[in-house]
Formats: structure tokens, C-alpha cells, sequence
């Protein structure tokens, strides 16, 4: 029997519709069915499926689908007809869905994520070819969580979304990309990345049992009264487990007003992690204060050390060094 490629649905740019082709901006997103997505698309031996889990956009991207995301895809990398996976998705929150996959999937396949800039009904959509790229990059029998945009392949840890309008939107810092598809060529530069597993897919709790967890960015005039609000409001909610991500300035260094609060936060036995702010590198230990060497430092983007903190809260999770 021949393996198939199973492309999954989720919405976002590459499946909206626009009132007029020249107009990139105003479009809603996730109305195209990913089955029509797929026409025209060169396909290896075996073919295809298709599935539409989710139609949103992808700012709108929430825990709950995150879950049934994770657990449909961890089922099909035991089904023997599926070759590998490939999920169309929003921008906008691609590099988070990215990562958290890479975090409670062991893939024994590929499971390729894509997207696109501008919507399937522009003049000159950029949505076929990244997900013909993706198709060729699914097909080529690497293990692991991979993102695929404008020609280049990336790893979960490292892709952010870097430009709100042009089509190659997608960068890796601290790298550069794993490879490119040149003319359904897949070639690679380095060896693909892939996160610690920190909780495997099945082990995902329903998402009103999920850790609550908040960013919190320093800056110039920062102080801790909204944090010292939002704890006392949030520890009224009822979440399992809480905790706090300050995204801090340079060095992932904190705001003197900010602290205090972090502090609090400790005290009421909310985790607190802190990481840069920057667009790339990571904070390095060094002569810190006495207080920030008490909030461990992750090497992650604020948004993916939410995730990684709000997995290692829930029951039965490794824990991993970032």
C-alpha cells in the first residue's frame, strides 16, 4: 500500500478570501476548505488525505485545539497508510504552535507546518508554493517537527515571525534556517533542531486544566502594580498552577519596580521564568542582582518560554534545561 501525505487544516491567511486580488491587508481569514487549497498540487506516490480540524485566525489560536492538534497528529504517526503530516496554519501564531508541537510530539515521521502572506484569492498568492514546499519537505522521510515558508525550512525553537506584510515574514535567529526547497529539491544546511520532549501529546490534560501563565515585559517606567492586580485576581480563577514570564530588557535584566512583584509572585508559589526581550541571542548569566538570579533564565523567545513553562506545570512533564 502506498503512504499518503495527511494535510490538516486549521485556517489562517492561506485559506482566506479577499473582495478584491490586490488587496493583502483587508481578508478574512480561514474560509477556503483546505481540500480546495490543494488543487494543482503535485503529489508523490500514494497521494493524499485531507482533514479540516480548525478554521480560525491564527490569532485567535487557543489550548483547545492546540490539544486536539497534538492528539490527532501523535495518532497518525501510527497509522502505516500515512507517510508523513503536513498543517496549514495562520501566521500569527505559527511559531508558537510550532514549538509546542516540537514539546509533546516524538514524531516518527515528518510533521510540517505552513502558511501563508496572502490569501488564497490575491493575485499572486504565495500559499501554493509554500505548501507544494511543504509536501516535498513531508515527503522526505525526516523525523520531527519542521516549518516551511517562502522556500526555507526551519526548527520550532528558533523561527519567529519577523515582518507583519512581506512574504518571507519567517527568520531563524541564532542559526540561520535548516535548509530550502529549490524546485521540490529539498536540501539541508544543518541538521534539524528539535525540542525536549517535555509531556507527550496523550498525557495533555482538558484546556480548563491548564497552567495559567502570563508574559510580563520590562521596559522604561515598568512597575509591578497591574502584576500585583492581575495575581490577586488570578489566584481567584481556580487554575491548577500558575506562573509568570518576565521578558526583560538586554540581558533579560528587570525593571527595579518590577521586581517586587515577581517576588510576590514567588512567594505565593507561582513559577517565574525570565528571558530577553531581544529579537535574538539569549540572556547569559552573569553579575546579575541577588533577586533576578532567583527567576531561572530561559534561552527561549518570551511567547515560547510561556509554553514551555505552562507544559512543565502540568502533571507527569520532564523537566528540561532551556
Amino acid at each position: 500500500m502506498d503512504q499518503q501525505i495527511l494535510v490538516i487544516g486549521t485556517g489562517g491567511t492561506i485559506a482566506g478570501r479577499a473582495k478584491n486580488a490586490h488587496d493583502h491587508v483587508d481578508y478574512r481569514s480561514g474560509e477556503v476548505p483546505v481540500e480546495d487549497l490543494l488543487g494543482g498540487i503535485q503529489w508523490p506516490t500514494g497521494g493524499w488525505r485531507a482533514e479540516q480540524l480548525a478554521q480560525m485566525d491564527s490569532k485567535d489560536m487557543d489550548h483547545g485545539t492546540w490539544r486536539r492538534l497534538a492528539q490527532r497528529v501523535d495518532a497518525l504517526m501510527s497509522d502505516p497508510s500515512v507517510a508523513g503530516v503536513v498543517i496549514t496554519h495562520g501566521t500569527d501564531t505559527l511559531e508558537e504552535t510550532a514549538f509546542f508541537l516540537s514539546c509533546v510530539l516524538a514524531p516518527s515521521k515528518p510533521v510540517v507546518l505552513t502558511c501563508a502572506m496572502r490569501p488564497a484569492a490575491a493575485l499572486s498568492p504565495d500559499g501554493p508554493q509554500n505548501l507544494q514546499d511543504a509536501i516535498h519537505v513531508a515527503s522526505s522521510g525526516l523525523k520531527g517537527v519542521l516549518v516551511v515558508a517562502a522556500g526555507a525550512i526551519h526548527c520550532p525553537r528558533r523561527v519567529s515571525k519577523v515582518h507583519p506584510y512581506r512574504t518571507d515574514a519567517f527568520a531563524s535567529v541564532d542559526g540561520g534556517c535548516l535548509g530550502v526547497v529549490e524546485q521540490g529539491n529539498v536540501r539541508w544546511w544543518q541538521v534539524p533542531c528539535q525540542a525536549d520532549l517535555v509531556l507527550p501529546a496523550m498525557h495533555l490534560p482538558a484546556e480548563d486544566q491548564w497552567p495559567h501563565v502570563s508574559i510580563w515585559l520590562s521596559h522604561a517606567g515598568a512597575d509591578g502594580e497591574a502584576l500585583l492586580a492581575w495575581l490577586a485576581q488570578a489566584n481567584a480563577q481556580g487554575a491548577p498552577a500558575f506562573g509568570v514570564v518576565a521578558a526583560g530588557t538586554g540581558n533579560a535584566t528587570l525593571h527595579t519596580r518590577l521586581e517586587p512583584a515577581l517576588f510576590e509572585a514567588q512567594r505565593r508559589g507561582w513559577r517565574v521564568w525570565r528571558t530577553s526581550r531581544c529579537a535574538e541571542g539569549r540572556g547569559v548569566l552573569g553579575a546579575e542582582s541577588a533577586g533576578q538570579q532567583s527567576f531561572p533564565l530561559v534561552g527561549l523567545s518570551a511567547v515560547k518560554a510561556r509554553i514551555a513553562l505552562m507544559l512543565s506545570l502540568m502533571p507527569g512533564s520532564a523537566q528540561v534545561s532551556w
